[in-house]
């Protein structure tokens, strides 16, 4: 916002103060001339050079929050104005040298009345706007979309839970070459970009006039979700669910960042969330279901052993639970147990050979048969879910598609 438009503000807020009526009271001309500055400006979001005020509002809570922040500060603004006045026109005005003695009474019944009921009715004309938002805030029922935010070092997970896009989930990471960063002492060898280090690889996409609930949590230290245009920051702490909501009114791109000191690589975790139309949020969800979808199956991915573990825990719900039983223990005399087998917790590459090739065994009247129908990353995903589940701890805990590609040939 300018300095014209900052003043314009202020001036407003001072009438509606010297007037009596609270700022809050409806959509004002500081919220509408903020409002209308970001969806001018395209909804860029992020931090704008030279700029003193707070972001420019992009969803509704964030205008009543940019307003109470105009409101509070005039009312700030009036009583240092009344308070120094006073005190300056009583220095000046009453001086020694111009024959004024000090007054001799020591209590006044008035003053110890006014200086009580004054800052009270000033209080209760502050808190009670900022409690209706505050409570604004925290209401997250009624979500059209909700999208799970999980923290870690130094990166954001993204799962849609439910709504429209049901099922993605991706990590987002920070996209600023390190070229631009430079290291400890020496200078970056690349110039710097206009997003420097609020960018990211994996943008969240939501669509406009959408409620979105985002469930914040986090899988190592406490990290912070924060949109400074959605009026949004939530502590995303480990072990805890939190949750926020926001409605961007105009589409754009906003950015915020890790809020939270989290480590050493605290700065270089941004957060960068696309508001798009219907038309394209539904564009944006099917061409990221079928990227997914390819991922799932190429071999050429290094998975991360959560990932594997969750993908493997659904593949051996659907393909084993009915004889090796849920909890790994087989039955005896007909199905060997898992929990414990020596082919499980011992060299991997005798496993992957099981699940290809099948096994005979004059012990259990039942074979193993062949599960090379299954793809390269299901069969990675199960054998790694088995020998880190129960009361198997593997020493190769993991085992990735590309080994299964080559135990084929």
């Amino acid at each position: 916002m300018t300095y014209a438009k900052r003043l314009q503000a202020l001036m407003f807020g001072l009438a509606m103060l010297a007037a009596g009526a609270p700022a809050w009271a409806a959509d004002t001309a500081t919220g509408a001339a903020a409002g209308t500055y970001g969806a001018a400006t395209g909804g860029t979001g992020g931090p704008i050079a030279g700029e003193l005020n707070l972001q420019p509002p992009a969803t509704r809570i964030a205008t009543e929050v940019y307003d109470l922040h105009n409101w509070m500060m005039g009312v700030c603004l009036v009583i240092f104005i009344a308070v120094f006045g006073v005190m300056f026109y009583s220095i000046f005005k009453h001086r020694k040298s111009l024959g004024h003695k000090p007054a001799t009474f020591h209590e006044s019944t008035a003053v110890e009345v006014a200086w009580t009921i004054v800052p009270f009715l000033i209080v209760i004309g502050m808190a009670l706007p900022a409690t209706r938002t505050v409570v604004g805030m925290k209401d997250t029922s009624n979500a059209d979309i909700t999208i799970k935010v999980t923290g870690m070092q130094w990166k954001w997970g993204y799962d849609y839970l439910k709504g429209e896009g049901e099922g993605i989930s991706f990590l987002s990471n920070l996209s600023t070459p390190r070229a631009q960063v430079g290291a400890p002492g020496f200078a970056p060898t690349e110039k710097r970009g206009d997003n420097y280090l609020m960018e990211v690889d994996n943008e969240v996409v939501v669509p406009v006039h959408r409620k979105i609930r985002m469930i914040t949590t986090a899988n190592d230290v406490i990290h912070s979700w924060s949109i400074p245009a959605f009026a949004v920051k939530q502590d995303a702490i480990p072990g805890f669910v939190r949750d926020a909501w926001f409605k961007a009114e105009h589409t754009g791109t906003f950015r915020g960042y890790c809020s939270e000191l989290c480590g050493k690589e605290h700065a270089f975790m941004p957060i960068v969330v696309r508001v798009v139309s219907d038309a394209d949020y539904k564009v944006w969800v099917d061409g990221k279901k079928k990227e997914m979808a390819a991922l799932a199956d190429d071999p050429n991915k290094t998975w991360t052993i959560d990932e594997l573990k969750t993908k493997g825990e659904k593949v051996y719900s659907t393909n084993c639970v009915a004889c090796h039983q849920a909890n790994g223990r087989g039955l005896p005399s007909t199905y060997p147990a898992l929990d414990g087998s020596p082919v499980v917790t011992g060299p991997k590459a005798e496993q992957i050979s099981v699940l290809l090739h099948g096994k005979k065994s004059g012990k259990y009247p039942v074979e193993m048969p062949s599960w090379k129908q299954l793809s390269d990353t299901d069969i990675a995903a199960v054998i790694t879910y088995t020998r880190n589940s129960w009361t198997n701890k593997a020493e190769e805990n993991i085992v990735q598609p590309a080994e299964v590609v080559a135990a084929r040939k």
